[in-house]
């Protein structure tokens, strides 16, 4: 079944390009284009596209309004492209909280080596974000008939969290939440907890963070995938709405409990020292060896090295497989894994690598890690 897309910009040249890259994959079809928000919606609800990829900067309505829009009425994955501007990444960020599931930046260079690899990217994404769309598309429409929408889209921290369910029927093993049995600690002592994501993490991360209390008594180093002009503008809201301190790590920042350090985009965070006092690294990498920058699999690495078996990490919704190969290492200097499970994730990708690894010590829904941390941690 081919994937029905949707594309939205108010420039010709870009609705253009992006059709002729998308368009070299077989099983992508062009639905329609739209080139303002609110022929967007109009087109959203009568073509029921499997993707929609949208600006944000558009005449008559805006990108983020028409996310609002079209997330009242169908759950509809949307792929946001966004200038690398810190008023782009605010905008992106409003996006991805009115409902978007993922973005990039209209300038495919900032993302890949070459046009090619950039190309490929984009479909993968695009595959990627549509494959749960398109297994559900006959159980969504029945179950959104059954419920009322509030007028206005709620804010992330209102509004129930992503699961699978949203887009397709889940398993019957899956149908009992996991929150229904209570969760026991295991008795290990900690020092850190490291969290690694990518796609769909924006959103994943800002629902644990924000449920953490002031008093947690870990640092976090957070690890996700996103362009250097966006970090510092999520770690900024991440610290407005949590009740721990959130901030954008720097170089020689001594980790402190309660605080949760988000690794710059465009560069690699280590960790570094002995494990009562260890310190952050935040060092440039020009290295084509590395895809992701910054990497869960460096700082997973480095974060071995110095706290041995005192780490609780957690690999979260995400592409390809970035996290194994640091999760390994964790796993043997005996640290505990813990994956999101595939009914909460956007991308089932980095959490089934570490499960395919048989790196996973527990299994976890996004609505529960939050709490599942802090018992774990206290040894509630």
């Amino acid at each position: 079944m081919a994937i029905k897309v949707l594309v939205v910009d108010d420039s010709s040249f870009f609705r253009r390009r992006l059709t002729e890259i998308l368009a070299k994959d077989g099983d992508i079809e062009i639905a329609d284009t739209a080139n303002n928000g609110r022929e967007a919606v109009e087109k959203a609800l009568a073509l029921k596209p499997d993707v929609i990829t949208m600006d944000v900067e558009m005449p008559v309505l805006d990108g983020i309004s028409a996310v609002r829009e079209i997330m009242q009425q169908q759950r509809i994955p949307i792929l946001m492209f966004s200038s690398l501007t810190h008023e782009g990444a605010k905008a992106t960020l409003d996006a991805l909280e009115a409902g978007a599931v993922d973005f990039l930046p209209k300038k495919f260079e900032d993302i890949a080596r070459d046009k090619d690899e950039a190309g490929q990217l984009l479909r993968d994404r695009v595959r990627a974000v549509a494959r749960k769309r398109q297994l559900g598309r006959a159980t969504f429409s029945s179950s959104l008939s059954q419920r009322s929408e509030p007028a206005t889209a709620p804010r992330l921290s209102e509004r129930p969290a992503l699961t699978r369910s949203t887009f397709e029927r889940p398993k019957l093993s899956e149908r009992v939440s996991s929150s229904t049995t209570r969760f026991q600690a295991s008795g290990k002592q900690y020092k850190l907890v490291a969290i690694g994501t990518s796609t769909g993490g924006p959103v994943a991360l800002q629902r644990i963070i924000t449920a953490l209390p002031a008093d947690f008594p870990l640092p976090i180093v957070l690890i996700q995938h996103m362009p250097a002009a966006f970090t510092g503008a999520f770690a900024q809201r991440l610290n407005s709405l949590a009740k721990i301190e959130v901030c954008e790590a720097k170089d020689n920042d001594v980790l402190r409990p309660g605080v949760a350090y988000l690794a710059p985009g465009g560069k690699q965070m280590l960790i570094e020292g002995s494990e009562r006092d260890a310190r952050l690294r935040v060092k440039e990498d020009d290295s084509p060896r590395i895809t992701f920058k910054p990497s869960v699999d460096i700082t997973f690495a480095t974060a071995a090295k110095v706290y041995a078996d005192k780490v609780l990490a957690v690999v979260l919704t995400g592409m390809g497989a970035d996290g194994r190969e640091g999760a390994r290492l964790l796993k043997q200097t005996g640290s505990k894994i813990w994956a999101q499970d595939e009914a909460s994730c956007v991308v089932y990708g980095m959490p089934q690598a570490i499960a395919a690894a048989g790196l996973m010590d527990v299994e976890v829904s996004l609505n529960d890690v939050a709490s599942r941390l802090i018992t774990e941690v206290t040894h509630g």
